[in-house]
């Protein structure tokens, strides 16, 4: 398992760091992992099968959720 910082995340999505935590909020995005203090991470896998999803959406246009 690997898990990402908040660069690799706003450097693979393109969201900014507050659009991220909205999403987030909202149930919209993969949660984050507290690892400590001040540090966090997200599980790559679930990042990636939330970007597939995306990805999926946009080739689907008729699938309307």
């Amino acid at each position: 398992m690997r898990l990402l910082s908040k660069k690799q995340i706003r450097d693979l999505v393109l969201y900014s760091p507050q659009h991220i935590a909205r999403l987030e909020a909202r149930g919209d995005f993969p949660r984050r992992v507290k690892l400590g203090q001040c540090r966090v991470g997200w599980v790559e896998d679930e990042v990636m099968e939330w970007l597939k999803a995306r990805i999926a959406k946009r080739d689907n246009p008729t699938d309307r959720s």
